[in-house]
């Protein structure tokens, strides 16, 4: 059995030789976490935190959550940390996941959606052979119980914001929406439901049925491409900066004849 995650399948469509220092030749990078990355992943611990906390019965206050924020920000804090921004310092990143935090908090307050899982995870069997499979964790599954529908609730902290027809394309949450309609019913429906908290917006889309099915073909057949893959070029782009393979890249640095 061959096991993708969805971000897998994104590194292949995005840069194939990373694509192959990841997940081939499993190299480690030298690079450090970058400051970005430290950022989302404290931001998305914090809310996995508040949650717990809601479907227990407890509402933590905004001092609690930024308590717990700062908390999680130097636990998880590495030395030497990348900062691709030079016009941004490690305080700058620290505020602005207090920014998200705060507006986030006041939005939602007091939470009252039914709240049934974080960091959900699901493994969907893609083909009827059962040889490929996909696993991914949901940050957040809501079942609103007035209309009988599940929300796939995903946080991010990047800055762009895109449009809804790109998110229209976006497989990730539409696949995990597979697997929770294999789990509570085909016929359920299930929003998907992006939060972009610096821009302290929330985007929704649901997907039909034959949406879905469409979806899981057409994922299929990327990974029958990634399968018959013997050469990985890479893709420069805008994104080389903050790629944790960079130093070790023939085209970053520049070397004009690839040896792969």
């Amino acid at each position: 059995m061959t096991v993708y995650s969805y971000s897998r399948l994104e590194t292949f469509e995005k840069c194939k030789l990373k694509f192959k220092y990841r997940y081939i030749d499993k190299i480690i990078p030298e690079i450090p976490k970058s400051i970005e990355a430290h950022l989302g992943t404290v931001v998305h611990s914090t809310l996995e935190w508040l949650y717990i906390k809601v479907i227990a019965g407890v509402i933590p206050s905004m001092d609690d959550v930024i308590s717990k924020y700062s908390e999680k920000w130097t636990e998880e804090y590495v030395p030497n940390m990348l900062i691709v921004n030079k016009f941004m310092t490690e305080q700058n990143y620290f505020n602005k996941g207090l920014t998200f935090l705060i507006d986030y908090y006041y939005k939602h307050q007091p939470f009252k959606e039914k709240t049934i899982a974080t960091e959900k995870k699901i493994e969907l069997l893609l083909d009827e052979s059962g040889e490929k499979k996909l696993v991914g964790f949901i940050d957040r599954l809501v079942h609103n119980e007035e209309n009988d529908e599940f929300e796939i609730h995903d946080y991010k902290t990047a800055n762009t914001l895109p449009s809804r027809e790109e998110l229209e394309k976006n497989r990730q949450l539409a696949l995990y929406s597979i697997a929770i309609k294999e789990e509570f019913g085909k016929e359920k429906k299930v929003k998907l439901v992006w939060h972009y908290l610096a821009h302290n917006e929330k985007i929704s889309i649901i997907k039909t049925n034959q949406d879905l099915e469409n979806l899981k073909a057409e994922v299929i057949t990327l990974i029958n491409e990634i399968e018959q893959t013997k050469h990985f070029p890479p893709n420069p782009s805008r994104l080389c900066d903050w790629c944790e393979y960079k130093d070790m890249c023939p085209s970053y640095s520049g070397q004009k004849k690839l040896m792969f």
